[in-house]
């Protein structure tokens, strides 16, 4: 329940909706109930003998009494035929009240719905986006997906749909069950031994609910992940003959799905035979006793109050399987919630001190000093003390695995360090807040990130004021404004998912632009042009150029020919700085810096 509850949390506030529905649902209920019971005076006027004095049933106590009794009053003084008309007048008017107020609460309800989800999704995702990058390397992106979409989805309709039984179904059962007792209390004791074997036979039944529908969760989860990575992939997938591998690896999990799907239908689908057949037992039962009673006289029953009391008891069975199908559906619904409770419980790793302060502009240097870290318990970087001035270009270079990707994360805090401290102004980032450390950078990577979405709003990309002449000076800068004209729309061209209408050169142009617009005053650059072709190594190379004039910046380079003019060089190797200085100090030191170049050389 504690799973529940939290999960209600979310429909917050909660009494806008609970107080309004709780109001007409009794309306709805009670006008509802108004329409079995009055089927009694309905059938007294209907059968009523010619001789209105003897032949109709004179009051009795209680409510049904007050029926009689109407019924009675009504056939003196208008007429059998008259008497009729406004009996069956006031049931229709009784039918249409109930069914307008069942609208008005099934509106309520449907708000609710609409508004916990809302409220659910928005929770989940920002939590998401709030978390660190580490998180993501750990996670399947298809289960975050599933979570996100699918389990919230099920969420909203079992849980909330679960409140709407809470309330109007034991009510009305409470209510079908008040005038039954007030027709015959002897016949309702009677019917109520059946249903604790009902219940207990439909528990059985829905017990296991609760397993299947996290294992079908989890399934779920997995195929989209699967999908995902089929989607993203699919050059790859094709180009190593791969394409009947991932279709059975899809399959087994589809299949595996299937199966406790199909599982859980059958005992979701069962409860409600059951409880069908449970309910015209039930009433065959009542059927026969009250027959039994009527036929030898043990009763003060009349035949007009047995008919309206099996109609009545016949209805009693539709809450009863409404609060049965409930009880099914909600474990699906619990096993959701929790998955998605648990991805709203992740705490992001990387937070800001209480006392952080914001950092509005970069004067002097970056600083890292004795920074170590490591991939839980597999060191990456070792002691690693490096200063760069304001202004100054920096690259790392050195095998592959050194610790030069780790190295850069650590400084707009996409992870922390282990031990050491990095100092920017002399003040440490932890100390700072790390958006305002993040605006002063501006991060260009070997993939280039780009969205689904036109030029123009790529490049104005978080900094959706920019105006058109704006991006098209950072275009310029970046080489990118002549290929740009060249397409369907020009800066309005949509360019696909991830950018697939680009050629990989135009894809890193446009990246560049991003940065240029966003004119950060420190510039990360992690092996901007290792994947591009010569020519547009070329160009992608002069809008870096442009980007880094008058800027602090750290580069990662695979081909060491472009960071030869670099300030400063950094050879890591192993986690630990080997080596530092200029292009030609390096060389002349005739280390490992040199011998990557020569290696660079002899396979070029």
């Amino acid at each position: 329940m504690k799973t529940y509850f939290r999960l209600l949390s979310f429909a917050k506030p909660l009494g806008k909706f609970a107080i309004p529905y709780t109001l007409v649902t009794a309306v709805a209920i009670l006008f509802n109930t108004l329409n079995f019971a009055l089927l009694a005076p309905f059938l007294n006027t209907l059968f009523a003998t010619d001789n209105c004095n003897t032949g109709v049933q004179q009051g009795g106590s209680g409510i049904m009494g007050m029926f009689n009794a109407f019924s009675t009053n009504a056939i003196l003084e208008y007429g059998r035929w008259g008497a009729l008309q406004r009996v069956v007048a006031i049931i229709v008017v009784c039918n249409i009240i109930a069914n307008l107020f069942r609208y008005f609460s099934q509106w309520i309800m449907e708000n609710l719905r609409v508004h916990t989800l809302l409220n659910l999704r928005k929770a989940v995702f920002f939590n998401v986006m709030d978390l660190h990058l580490g998180y993501f390397s750990n996670e399947r992106k298809g289960d975050i997906i599933s979570k996100i979409a699918s389990d919230v989805q099920t969420v909203q309709f079992s849980v909330t749909g679960t409140l709407q039984v809470v309330f109007k179904e034991p009510v009305q059962l409470i209510a079908y069950l008040f005038m039954l007792f007030a027709i015959s209390p002897t016949l309702t004791i009677y019917a109520l031994l059946f249903i604790p074997v009902s219940g207990l036979i439909i528990g059985r039944i829905v017990k296991r609910l609760k397993q299947q529908a996290h294992e079908s969760q989890r399934s779920f989860g997995m195929m989209i992940s699967y999908l995902d990575e089929a989607l993203s992939g699919i050059k790859i997938i094709k180009a190593f003959n791969a394409v009947d591998f991932i279709k059975a690896k899809f399959h087994d999990e589809n299949k595996h799905y299937s199966s406790v799907t199909r599982s859980m239908a059958k005992r979701q689908q069962l409860a409600s035979p059951v409880s069908e057949a449970m309910g015209v037992i039930m009433v065959s039962a009542i059927v026969l006793y009250g027959g039994y009673l009527i036929i030898h006289s043990d009763s003060q029953l009349q035949a007009a109050d047995f008919i309206t009391y099996i109609a009545i008891f016949s209805q009693v069975m539709r809450p009863a399987k409404a609060i049965t199908d409930s009880f099914s559906n909600i474990h699906q619904g619990l096993a959701a919630g929790e998955r998605v409770l648990q991805l709203i419980d992740e705490k992001p790793k990387i937070v800001d001190s209480t006392n952080a302060v914001a950092i509005t502009s970069f004067e002097d240097s970056i600083e890292f000093k004795d920074v170590s870290f490591a991939y839980e318990d597999k060191p990456v970087l070792n002691n690693i003390s490096l200063f760069i001035p304001k202004g100054k270009s920096v690259a790392l270079v050195g095998p592959s695995g050194g610790g030069k990707s780790t190295l850069m994360d650590l400084l707009p805090r996409f992870i922390e360090p282990s031990s050491g401290d990095i100092l920017i102004d002399g003040k440490s980032i932890s100390a700072l807040k790390t958006d305002s450390v993040r605006s002063l950078m501006g991060i260009i990577n070997q993939e280039s990130i780009l969205f689904n979405d036109t030029i123009f709003n790529n490049i104005a990309f978080g900094k959706p004021e920019a105006t058109a002449e704006e991006v098209e000076a950072a275009a310029r800068i970046a080489n990118a404004h002549e290929f740009i004209l060249n397409t369907d729309k020009g800066y309005q061209t949509n360019i696909g998912d991830r950018g697939m209408k680009l050629s990989g050169g135009q894809k890193q142009r446009i990246s560049i632009a991003r940065s240029v617009l966003h004119n950060p005053e420190i510039m990360l650059m992690d092996e901007a042009t290792s994947a591009l072709d010569t020519e547009s190594e070329k160009l992608v190379q002069d809008a870096l150029n442009n980007l880094m004039k008058n800027r602090t910046s750290l580069i990662i380079a695979h081909r060491l020919s472009t960071i030869q003019n670099a300030d400063k060089i950094v050879v890591l190797d192993n986690g630990t700085i080997v080596e530092t200085g200029t292009h030609q100090e390096l060389l002349a030191q005739n280390g490992l810096y040199k011998k990557l170049i020569d290696m660079q050389a002899f396979n070029e």
